[in-house]
């Protein structure tokens, strides 16, 4: 489960807004703003409820979610905005975006529910719902302030519904919301006047096109994510039984050896580059972050021989596997280094 970096710079830039130290929040959990740089990252939802967490605690603010999401800049400039304004109307827009809103984030799933009396847009999560009540009422409220943007004001939520339980601060919601906020609810929903689905976009044939071709290829490289993880998962469940190769990892995905390689070049990596990859990570945190002897992290790393080993970490690292270790745990022990173990190191693994 995985979310797009989109949404913590668009966090990233309410918490300057609201004049806090985003860094403080970060260094809480290993994380810096220079990995927000690139906006094709997707993070491990863990960092996501990590950062929230943080933030709660630095903070001591328990609607911390809800006081960032009053900063939220407006999301702009990214394929989903395009849908809405290259459609023919906002509820064209709006189907379209949820077709591809993976594109934003694993966990939460949205879907349009549209009846006479009562239009809603129901906010899911997959992860249950009070794992991380901050992100979703960030999401819902950047959702709302979006819309209202893109249809000319006209977009307006009448209700919102939240499964947490009813806070404390439950009239603070309801300011930040601009509307009666349910608690306790079966679903996060915002619910609106189904009237403004017919409300015209900038509607640009040839433009929507182009626009549903790009998103397609956003999700195709997502889905070419999706089945690099699915090898390297396959990769640690086989190391130790040393059966890890080409022809077994592809008859586990129920594919031809030839097939996952041509998938893997599509993705600009190979088996090999995968297998090497995660022994090198792996046997690097073996090293500095158990007590292993040399022959268990041989095993365990899936090499036949200790000499084979030797050579491959050296290559990886330029130094010896005991050298790694005695120089990495003497700086771990002064707090001088990180292993890649916290949540957002490897993020898009």
């Amino acid at each position: 489960m995985k979310d797009s970096s989109i949404l913590l710079q668009l966090v990233h830039g309410a918490l300057t807004n609201m004049g806090l130290d985003a860094e403080v929040i970060y260094n809480q959990y290993g994380f810096t703003a220079k990995k927000l740089q690139d906006k094709s990252k997707r993070f491990k939802h863990d960092a996501n409820r990590a950062f929230w967490h943080a933030a709660e605690e630095i903070t001591n603010d328990p609607c911390i979610g809800l006081h960032v999401a009053e900063h939220l800049p407006l999301y702009r400039g990214q394929v989903l905005e395009y849908l809405f304004l290259s459609s023919q109307t906002f509820g064209d827009g709006l189907i379209r975006a949820l077709n591809y809103q993976r594109l934003l984030s694993d966990v939460a799933q949205a879907y349009l529910v549209n009846e006479e009396s009562d239009s809603r847009l129901v906010v899911d999560t997959r992860l249950g719902s009070n794992l991380n009540h901050h992100f979703v009422v960030c999401v819902m409220c950047g959702m709302s302030r979006f819309f209202e943007s893109i249809t000319e004001k006209k977009f307006k939520p009448i209700e919102i519904d939240l499964t947490i339980s009813k806070p404390q601060a439950a009239r603070e919601y309801e300011r930040v919301f601009k509307c009666k906020v349910n608690f306790s609810k079966q679903h996060n929903a915002i619910h609106f006047d189904g009237s403004v689905l017919s409300q015209p976009s900038r509607y640009e044939p040839e433009l929507l096109s182009l626009h549903e071709q790009l998103a397609d290829q956003h999700m195709e490289k997502l889905a070419q994510q999706d089945l690099v993880q699915n090898v390297k998962n396959i990769i640690a469940e086989l190391l130790e039984s040393q059966e890890v190769t080409l022809d077994v990892v592809a008859k586990k995905m129920g594919m031809t050896a030839r097939n996952l390689r041509s998938v893997l070049s599509s993705a600009q990596t190979s088996f090999n580059t995968l297998l090497s990859d995660y022994r090198s990570h792996l046997s690097k945190r073996l090293l500095v972050k158990t007590d292993e002897p040399m022959d268990e992290i041989v095993y365990l790393t899936g090499f036949s021989e200790p000499s084979t080993f030797y050579r491959a970490f050296k290559r990886w690292t330029g130094l010896t596997p005991l050298e790694y270790r005695n120089k990495n745990k003497h700086a771990e022990a002064k707090g001088l280094t990180q292993m890649p173990c916290d949540p957002v190191s490897h993020a898009n693994e």
